[in-house]
């Protein structure tokens, strides 16, 4: 088949379809079991945005296998036979955007809805609702800005050259004499003055513009919670690790503490009677979800503090092996959290020596993926891949930190056999947000290693050139910031990361 990689395609569709088996062995390991033989929509719904998910990260070292599928051809055009990867992409990531604005919240909704016993009726109507309000909205608002400022701006310079007759023999020319003269080491096209440089202005396609915004919206949430979760996520192993409990308890200390969470049970019981008082009565303001918010998280703080208290007296027949998968657990903890640090501090490294230094000091990782290419042709591609992966989850763990420290962040945890369908939701959506995101920063971070791939023209060219938006990425806003978090994050932990938790004060609701 001449230049077009038949391999390629096959790979493709052979990890669509492990990626789509994956996702759905998630959902059916992860879902609570109120929700199995039920909710049908929204598990599609979580299946599709998983899978989409997934493939737009592994999309972006499929695009660099693509380029490479070319790069040794003979005639001109030998690309134009490779996979669409453009067109791909603005197809994913239109897909991404229409999950998150309209899919996902509408699910959630109905979800919601037939957790409060609500008729069939009343849930389509209140989800319906939903999305005719966001169709409106972003459909007004997209129209606005882009017919306003949906244009591009490049900076070019007009080049131009003399001519020379055609020579008989190349011996004029060399390595050190490239170009026509023998006056100059440079050509002379590049010798124009800084007067020759203009703007060409031209207007965005409307998808590259849809991926834009989202991309912006996304970048936001990325920086927050990509920078916290870089550093939680390696630390908070190797603290759990630190903290863990270095021997089995005696059975009054096991009775002591099972009381005291018996307690704390009965004081979060009370707590959620009363808030559905208030829910019937129709009094639902802001200090009702600020107390609903605030009981969720002290329930999944007693959640975690039962699962300590068994892990710290092991009951059964087996109590002695269940000990023994307890310590192992908790190395193992530690390996990944080292292995995790590795990789977070290499990140952070890669960012301020080749983003934030201009011009920037290393490719370095640039440079070692290409040489992992060199050793084997897909081992560079599979590090890549990696990189870009380990930042969504970077993404995940930052949310759940924040969420179980900030009142105003709804937490929303992953937990086997144990999570909501509204939970699963969220937690789609926000990564399916950040995907986009995570590409952006992925494929500039990587520049030399992802050159010339469509990801590139997307997300370099037109997204740094588009008006309004490109100083944010001129200047390095969200590569800054992320950084920032990132150090604030490591120094909290630092601070404080090490202390057992101390025993929890009575609960009690916001007057």
């Amino acid at each position: 088949m001449g230049d077009f990689n038949l391999a390629l395609v096959i790979v493709a569709v052979v990890v669509c379809v492990l990626v789509l088996l994956f996702n759905v062995y998630l959902l059916v390991n992860y879902q609570h079991p109120d929700d199995k033989n039920q909710a049908y929509f929204p598990k599609l719904v979580v299946v599709i945005g998983l899978s989409i998910a997934v493939i737009s990260i592994l999309m972006l070292p499929g695009d660099v296998a693509n380029r490479q599928a070319c790069r040794h051809a003979i005639y001109n055009g030998a690309c134009n036979l490779t996979l669409p990867m453009k067109t791909l992409w603005l197809v994913v990531y239109i897909a991404d955007a229409v999950l998150v604005f309209f899919f996902i919240p509408f699910a959630m909704f109905y979800y919601e809805g037939d957790m409060d016993k609500s008729s069939v009726g009343k849930r389509l109507l209140s989800a319906m609702l939903w999305v005719a309000v966001s169709v409106v909205v972003c459909a007004l608002a997209l129209g606005i800005l882009y017919g306003l400022v949906g244009k591009v701006d490049f900076n070019v310079r007009h080049l131009s050259s003399a001519s020379t007759n055609f020579p008989t023999s190349w011996t004029e020319f060399s390595r050190s004499q490239p170009c026509i003269g023998s006056t100059v080491r440079q050509c002379a096209a590049y010798l124009a003055s800084a007067s020759s440089e203009s703007t060409w202005t031209m207007r965005a396609s409307f998808p590259e513009y849809v991926v834009a915004l989202a991309t912006i919206v996304g970048s936001v949430l990325f920086t927050i919670f990509g920078g916290v979760g870089i550093a939680s996520l390696p630390l908070g192993l190797i603290f759990s690790f630190i903290r863990r409990p270095k021997a089995v308890i005696t059975r009054s200390q096991y009775i002591k503490e099972a009381t005291e969470l018996g307690k704390k049970a009965r004081e979060l019981k009370k707590a959620a009677e009363a808030l559905r008082e208030e829910e019937r009565s129709g009094s639902k303001g802001r200090k009702w979800r600020k107390n609903v918010k605030a009981v969720e998280k002290e329930l999944l703080v007693l959640e975690d503090d039962m699962k300590t208290l068994e892990e710290m007296y092991p009951q059964g027949e087996r109590a002695e092996t269940a000990w023994a998968m307890t310590v192992l657990g908790y190395v193992a903890k530690l390996v990944l959290g080292v292995v995790g640090l590795i990789v977070s501090v290499a990140w952070l490294a890669h960012i301020v020596i080749y983003l934030l230094i201009d011009p920037p000091l290393s490719p370095f990782l640039n440079e070692v993926f290409i040489k992992l290419d060199d050793l084997w042709g897909l081992l560079g591609t599979v590090a890549f891949a990696f990189f870009c992966f380990y930042l969504l989850m970077a993404v995940v763990a930052g949310a759940m930190m924040l969420g179980l420290r900030l009142v105003f962040i709804t937490i929303h945890p992953m937990k086997w056999g144990a999570t909501l369908m509204n939970s699963f939701l969220f937690n789609v959506g926000l990564i399916l947000l950040c995907s986009i995101s995570v590409i952006q920063f992925c494929a500039t971070a990587f520049g030399s290693y992802a050159q010339a791939t469509a990801a590139q023209e997307i997300f370099g060219h037109t997204l740094q050139s588009l008006r309004g938006i490109k100083y944010l990425f001129k200047y390095n806003i969200f590569p800054y910031a992320f950084v920032v978090f990132a150090a604030i994050t490591f120094v909290y932990y630092l601070t404080f990361g090490w202390r057992k938790k101390k025993p929890n004060a009575r609960f009690q609701l916001s007057s």
